[in-house]
């Protein structure tokens, strides 16, 4: 019981963080809508660089993909809360049974690695030349919080014990 007790704590604290990071946003909204208001726009990448062209200087696309941001990480959380609530309902179940209950937590798992790595990393770092800013470069942190979901996922996803 401690290994099961052990991946719904985790996958709790995984929905903690997603709740709390979309809270953030929504409750102190200005904060981290000048950084995406900065990515999309690039102005603080490489002074020349030919990637410009992607840049997104309209105010509406801005609030957007902020918005998108927060709705991929509020599912994130409620996933990974659905998931930690079915994995307790099952806790006392046989192996199958608790493996079963892991669905909504491979979602929630899929739905933060998509914000956090695809979102920041792929989009925003690569596409948007994020990686080129001094100020505005948040790959660091979402590479920290897509590893943290990423090892969670494998542990959960370890066959139970018969």
């Amino acid at each position: 019981m401690t290994r099961r007790y052990s991946k719904i704590i985790m996958v709790l604290a995984l929905a903690a963080f997603a709740f709390l990071v979309a809270f953030n946003n929504i409750t102190d909204y200005g904060s981290n809508f000048a950084f995406v208001r900065h990515v999309l726009s690039m102005d603080t990448t490489f002074e020349g660089n030919s990637l410009m062209y992607r840049a997104i200087n309209t105010q509406g696309l801005w609030h957007v993909a902020y918005w998108l941001i927060i709705l991929g990480e509020a599912l994130t959380c409620l996933m990974l809360l659905m998931g930690a609530l079915a994995m307790f309902a099952a806790r006392d179940l046989g192996p199958e049974a608790f493996d079963r209950s892991k669905t909504w937590v491979i979602a929630g798992a899929t739905m933060g690695f998509l914000v956090w790595f695809f979102g920041f990393m792929v989009v925003g770092g690569e596409w948007f030349a994020m990686w080129q800013s001094s100020t505005w470069n948040g790959q660091d942190a979402a590479f920290k919080f897509y590893v943290a979901i990423l090892g969670v996922l494998i542990y959960v996803n370890q066959p139970e014990p018969d």
